[in-house]
């Protein structure tokens, strides 16, 4: 689950041109400015996004599998 929140809007931030910039500014806000902890928040969060991907298509390629042998026994 990621960790950021809805962006807040702070004055010593620029307003936000790109859903890029709306996610920098969330992570910035939520680790209270901390670049570096903002940084390792959105590592964090990708890597586990990709491990859940990952995990789902696995899991479809799986039951794909299952349906063909299935297929071929039926």
């Amino acid at each position: 689950m990621p960790v950021a929140s809805a962006p807040a809007r702070r004055a010593d931030l620029p307003p936000a041109s790109c859903p890029v910039e709306d996610i920098a500014r969330a992570y910035l806000l939520t680790s209270a400015g901390d670049a570096d902890l903002a940084l390792r928040c959105v590592i964090a969060d990708a890597l586990s996004d990709l491990l859940e991907a990952d995990r789902r298509a696995r899991e479809r390629s799986r039951l794909i599998s299952r349906g063909f042998v299935r297929g071929r026994d039926g």
